[in-house]
């Protein structure tokens, strides 16, 4: 990263333990995929499913209408879970920095959130065991990759389903709502995503939703790269891993966020000194689970997860989950989006 020498120290504002841990996290894990709980023997990424099969999940993506209509739910076995199984564990890309969604806890050491919980049920479903799971730190713009080189089985890492992604992965049925939203200081005048953003240094994840709805509509707003006084600093405004922004915004080095409205309510409950912008997302999209492009038996499986995830209502686990992490900072829901399936 470009650095002028003579550029002045700023001071962190609102920043508590949690938040301390998860900066530091944010700059260290971004560099690589990091190996975060492994509990067994054999290479963590040996014995992940192949690619280039023309698929259902290849004409999904082809005629992309409905992006968040998946595979129907089966219980059954297939080549990739047959890998999991033979493997004893699930390798899972996940996120260790987005507080209530996948973040270490400083105390316990042990990650936490509603993702997690997630993937615990995706292994308790597959192996009978909710801690057989192999957990891999990945950076926003990691997720994908991650997948086509074989180093998961799954992400489930706050990642949005959308049609360019179908191109390149499998996706479950959805399992949150969400939509962008501005992110920055309760003293700013900045509004919303709009006119407000004019001239702003605003801050994305290279390869996040995010950055697209800027490259489409910015305001005005700066969003690729910076002037610091002395040189152009192209990663100064989009960063490999989504929480940098919020380092950088407490760092005073950009004056907004764009994000998930998801993700940046367990940020502004980091932070009392920022908030959301603007009355709702200025977008609709949806979570998924990821998986390897063609790799139908383990899609199809972990919507039949899904399924259980969601089933009982108020007592179902994903009102359990969303309580427990959630609802603090994203109040109202009153339950999960009802799945789709291609067909209906």
């Amino acid at each position: 990263m470009s650095r002028s020498k003579g550029r002045p120290a700023r001071r962190l504002r609102g920043w508590g333990g949690v938040t301390g841990m998860a900066a530091a996290c944010a700059f260290t894990a971004a560099v690589t995929l990091l190996p975060l709980a492994n509990h067994g023997g054999g290479a963590a990424g040996a014995g992940l499913p192949g690619g280039g099969v023309v698929t259902a999940e290849g004409a999904r993506a082809q005629a992309c209408t409905e992006p968040e209509a998946s595979l129907r739910p089966s219980g059954g076995d297939g080549p990739n879970i047959d890998r999991i199984k033979r493997r004893g564990k699930l390798i899972a890309g996940v996120d260790q920095n987005s507080f209530r969604w996948g973040y270490r806890n400083p105390e316990s050491r042990q990650l936490e959130g509603f993702d997690i919980d997630l993937v615990r049920a995706i292994a308790g479903d597959v192996l009978g065991d909710p801690d057989a799971v192999v957990f891999r730190a990945i950076p926003t713009n990691q997720r994908i990759a991650a997948l086509e080189h074989g180093r998961v089985d799954v992400v489930v890492r706050t990642m949005t389903i959308n049609c360019k992604r179908l191109e390149q992965v499998s996706f479950s049925t959805a399992y949150f709502r969400t939509g962008q939203q501005v992110l920055a200081p309760k003293e700013s005048a900045i509004t919303g995503y709009d006119a407000s953003l004019q001239g702003k240094r605003v801050c994305s994840a290279e390869g996040s939703t995010a950055y697209e709805a800027l490259e489409k509509q910015s305001f005005g707003a700066l969003y690729k790269d910076a002037y610091d006084g002395t040189e152009r600093d192209p990663d100064l405004l989009t960063v490999p891993n989504q929480l940098d922004c919020l380092v950088r915004l407490q760092l005073g080095e950009v004056d907004a966020v764009v994000t998930d409205n998801a993700l940046a309510a367990g940020q502004a409950a980091q932070d009392p000194a920022v908030e959301l912008k603007g009355k709702a997302p200025f977008t609709t999209e949806y979570y998924g689970v990821a998986v390897k492009k063609g790799a139908d038996d383990l899609v199809a499986r972990v919507n039949k997860v899904l399924v259980d995830f969601r089933a009982g209502g108020d007592d179902s686990a994903w009102m359990t989950s969303y309580r427990r992490w959630l609802a603090a900072g994203l109040p109202g829901i009153s339950g999960p989006p009802a799945p789709a399936y291609r067909g209906d």
